[in-house]
């Protein structure tokens, strides 16, 4: 029997599943989806109803595929995909390719996936503040609700500051902000702030990604112990419990299923995860968990912004697997 999965109500009464499949392979597909195709057959198995890819995913055929081929009904099915960074100029016929592509007649939801542009020629980010810019940009995509085809709209990547910025002109409060979300980057300050404008947060890499150093810590571990849960559950529960829809990625059919085992913690041991990064080694420090590019950490830049332009307060020291990677 496939596990009942909690929904949230997104501000304009679309139902969301508190847990998702993140269908980021590590990188573009390309031309063989076989793995992602693979992938979320083995989730449709296992009870997932929501599947997160993006045009920058490379991999919107595959999970359209795998949909139809599982003869269930669509409207079964809750579909995430994105706007990528070239594609700000031309949303319209962005949406339209995504939609061909996952083979539907429209799509849950559709986030704007980074807030900045990129040049289709030059490869270059468009600065910040310079047209097109994200206001602009979702100008054109609440256009999209207008169509039909689409029954919720929303943001990936977004700041406290960049969403103040963009509600200053928007007509349409975006339904959803996905971001990284972790005990190691609580985002306190952004979910409450969301909350507070009723924009419902999706945590990505909500495990960190690869060998993630949370996997591990003393305070996490002991908590599975306690609930006889595995690990990744009781990140995945802390989340939920908070308001917080997760999508982890997963291509392991045991994982996958450990990812639906969705419990109740108390009130004490999630606030303890939630004061991790003040109670560990971390001494404080926000720290991401994610890969955003070569040099990224270094430099204190991603995609082509600085982290004041993405309004980012975090440290990008992220995990290569092994150690912090300055």
């Amino acid at each position: 029997m496939s596990p009942t999965i909690s929904t949230f109500t997104l501000n304009n009464g679309v139902q969301i599943p508190g847990v998702g499949l993140g269908c980021w392979m590590g990188k573009p597909a390309g031309d063989d989806q076989s793995e992602t195709e693979e992938m979320i057959t083995t989730g449709i198995k296992t009870g997932y109803t929501h599947f997160d890819t993006a045009n920058g995913y490379g991999n919107e055929r595959a999970v359209g595929t795998a949909i139809k081929a599982s003869g269930l009904p669509r409207e079964k099915f809750f579909v995430t995909t994105k706007l990528n960074g070239p594609d700000h100029p031309r949303v319209a016929e962005a949406f339209q390719a995504s939609l061909e592509e996952l083979g539907g007649d429209y799509i849950d939801l559709y986030l704007m996936h980074w807030p900045q542009s990129n040049n289709w020629s030059t490869g270059e980010t468009v600065p910040f503040g310079k047209s097109p810019t994200f206001q602009e940009t979702w100008a054109d995509m609440e256009k999209l609700l207008d169509t039909g085809k689409v029954k919720a709209i929303g943001v990936s990547n977004f700041s406290v500051k960049n969403l103040e910025l963009l509600l200053q002109t928007a007509k349409v409060v975006p339904a959803v902000n996905q971001v990284e979300l972790h005990p190691y980057l609580p985002q306190e300050k952004l979910l409450n702030y969301c909350t507070d404008k009723g924009i419902h947060l999706t945590a990505y890499c909500p495990l960190g990604q690869g060998n993630s150093p949370i996997l591990r810590e003393e305070l996490i571990v002991s908590l599975a112990e306690k609930y006889k849960k595995p690990v990744g559950a009781v990140l995945l529960s802390w989340n939920v419990q908070r308001g917080v829809s997760v999508v982890p990625k997963s291509s392991n059919p045991e994982r996958m299923k450990q990812n639906l085992d969705i419990f109740p913690l108390s009130a004490s041991d999630a606030s303890a995860i939630s004061s991790l990064v003040q109670t560990s080694a971390l001494k404080g420090r926000q720290l991401s968990l994610c890969q955003y590019g070569p040099g990224a950490a270094k430099r204190g830049y991603v995609c082509g912004w600085s982290m004041e332009d993405m309004g980012w307060d975090y440290d990008l020291a992220a995990w290569d697997g092994e150690g912090w990677k300055a």
